[in-house]
């Protein structure tokens, strides 16, 4: 019997990598891609199919509790290759934007609980009723100023994720990796790095000078495909690899040019990922991986 991909349904192009082999030995699970499973399902999903890290998010990490997540994650040898999301930064109350910064705080915490590579910034859109583009990033920029040495103390790296442009009002005023790098740069390279998300960036005319500018500001990379149409949730319109229209193998290798050296993590929004096995899921994670990412 065939091997199906998910969610295409289509017999799979090539066999189900095993554990151990070394072409996994860079792939780390986003935990959203399988976002049904809890913290210890994830992690063991990640043992069955032998990749060699995972990628956390707060809520999962606060359901097991910190202390918890982080025995999970190192007993079973993995490593964290980031703890999404803090950010949220453009708050024009001062209130709001103290808390702000309160519960960024509490996500380096917990990034340097579970020893988290990077923790990933979304910083946020326009505040209600604010047309003031530039203000909002002047804000984000602020944050940062306050963050990053806190992130620094602690033994994490910062990294700014820009979001595609659809997003810019209500997710993250910063939407080119340029505008990301031009606001990390002020801080050591330690401190505050950038995301290079294939979903995000891929359609920008700039995109590979801006990824040789970033060099070792690169803190993450994630990859899924943009699939047409999109849906009415545009939240989930990201796609398996493969299932697209993202050329991956020319993005990983201006990445790798740059000099990163990380994981590479696969991050999927989509409904019917969502709905479907989770061994399905990873399956076909490592076998796109492997046809559609590797350079």
């Amino acid at each position: 019997m065939s091997t199906l991909d998910v969610p295409s349904g289509r017999p799979a192009a090539t066999a189900t990598p095993e554990a151990g082999d070394p072409r996994l030995a860079r792939l780390s699970l986003n935990q959203w891609t399988t976002r049904e499973w809890s913290l210890r399902e994830a992690v063991d999903g990640c043992v069955r199919a032998g990749l060699p890290a995972i990628g956390l998010w707060r809520d999962k990490v606060a359901d097991a509790g910190p202390t918890e997540a982080a025995k999970l994650v190192r007993d079973a040898g993995l490593r964290v290759s980031s703890l999404c999301r803090g950010g949220f930064l453009t708050a024009r109350e001062p209130g709001a934007w103290a808390e702000a910064i309160a519960d960024n705080r509490r996500a380096i915490e917990e990034a340097a609980a579970v020893e988290a590579a990077c923790l990933v910034l979304v910083v946020g859109g326009l505040p209600d009723g604010d047309r003031d583009l530039l203000g909002a990033r002047e804000r984000v920029a602020e944050a940062l100023a306050e963050l990053a040495p806190y992130a620094g103390a602690h033994g994490v790296r910062l990294a700014l994720e820009p979001l595609h442009p659809m997003y810019c009002a209500d997710r993250a005023v910063l939407s080119t990796l340029d505008q990301a790098l031009d606001l990390a740069e002020p801080h050591p390279v330690g401190q505050v790095g950038v995301v290079v998300d294939a979903f995000h960036v891929w359609w920008d005319p700039y995109l590979f000078a801006a990824i040789a500018r970033a060099g070792e500001r690169i803190a993450s990379y994630q990859v899924c495909d943009w699939v047409l149409p999109l849906p009415a949730d545009n939240l989930l319109a990201r796609g398996m690899m493969g299932d697209g229209v993202i050329d991956f193998r020319t993005l990983t290798a201006a990445v790798e040019r740059a000099g990163y050296t990380g994981d590479i993590e696969v991050e999927i929004f989509n409904a019917d990922v969502w709905a479907a096995n989770g061994d399905a899921v990873v399956d076909t994670m490592k076998r796109r991986y492997v046809t559609e990412v590797l350079a």
